[in-house]
């Protein structure tokens, strides 16, 4: 029989059930509330048992509820007699573990904001290892805000209550457009040669998306697009393959071959910065490393202006 639900789900379980809410259980395990919902849906589908009956005014616990009480906090106490065990047992070997931060971000910064940092980061003999989670900006919120990184590195400032957004750069979206192209000569295309060109949208739903269409929504441009992608990197491949042109984050546009200019009487830019979780308290490496982002975000080449690149 294979056990499909874990220490969290439990902890979630009788935090609602000891304080009668869901509210106030998110409250007191430091998460949203939707992700105290999902860990509860979790374990009542590996238990195939109701444990809660949701009203608009209560949330009452099932038979099968207070059954499970008292055998969940029997398995959480076993679990941490068994980890304070461990810890006690290997404190001698400390110097043979090295500490792993784990970082979430878009990979359009690693280029120009992560590599850096950690080439700093290693130079001043810092020993912990370092995970990299790329994904898009709202699975790099998500991480942060479910704990799976340390922090975050993205363009979406706050999807969840529990996480804090600290801004360290904003950075343009620019027209990305194969060197050659009729276009690549211009450092500005007004919206009438646009409309000639097949372009390369982000998927909707995306956050550079919402940045373009509320941006072009202002100026009242209407512009069609020919492909959409949801990864920047595929509509990177997309332009250096000559199949149009895309609004692309500036770091994204690092390519030999792929030039960029701007739009006329059209400014986009993203936000940039470090996410971290509220009440989180970080490691003396998790610091270090957050100190190196933010030194290197301060460095002109991360404010710059679009150029050509060839």
């Amino acid at each position: 029989m294979s056990i499909n639900y874990d220490f969290g789900d439990l902890e979630a379980f009788l935090a609602v059930k000891e304080t009668g809410s869901f509210h106030r259980a998110a409250e007191r395990l430091n998460l949203s509330q939707s992700a105290v919902s999902r860990r509860v849906q979790k374990l009542e589908d590996a238990l195939g048992s109701v444990l809660f009956e949701r009203t608009t005014r209560a949330v009452v616990p099932t038979l099968a509820a207070k059954r499970l009480q008292a055998r969940a906090e029997a398995i959480l106490e076993d679990a941490q007699e068994t980890a304070r065990a461990m810890r006690d047992e290997s404190v001698t070997f400390a110097y043979q573990r090295g500490a792993i931060i784990t970082v979430a971000a878009i990979p359009t910064v690693l280029r120009r904001l992560i590599a850096p940092a950690l080439v700093a980061f290693s130079s001043n003999r810092h020993a912990a290892r370092v995970r990299i989670l790329d994904g898009t900006a709202n699975e790099v919120a998500e991480a942060v805000a479910q704990g799976e990184a340390d922090f975050g590195l993205g363009s979406i400032p706050m999807l969840e209550p529990t996480t804090e957004f600290e801004p360290l750069f904003d950075e343009q979206i620019v027209l990305a457009v194969p060197n050659g192209h009729k276009l690549a000569a211009d450092s500005c295309v007004s919206p009438t040669q646009l409309a000639k060109v097949p372009l390369i949208f982000p998927s909707r739903g995306t956050g550079n998306r919402l940045l373009i269409d509320e941006a072009f929504a202002r100026a009242r441009i209407e512009l069609n697009w020919t492909y959409e992608a949801h990864r920047t990197t595929t509509s990177l491949q997309m332009v250096e393959e000559g199949l149009g042109a895309a609004l692309l984050p500036q770091s994204a546009v690092g390519a030999v071959g792929v030039s960029t200019c701007r739009i006329q009487n059209l400014e986009i830019a993203r936000p940039i910065g470090l996410l971290s979780r509220l009440g989180q308290a970080d490691s003396r490496a998790v610091l270090a490393l957050k100190r190196h982002i933010r030194e290197t975000s301060d460095r002109p080449t991360q404010r710059g202006s679009p150029t050509t690149t060839g």
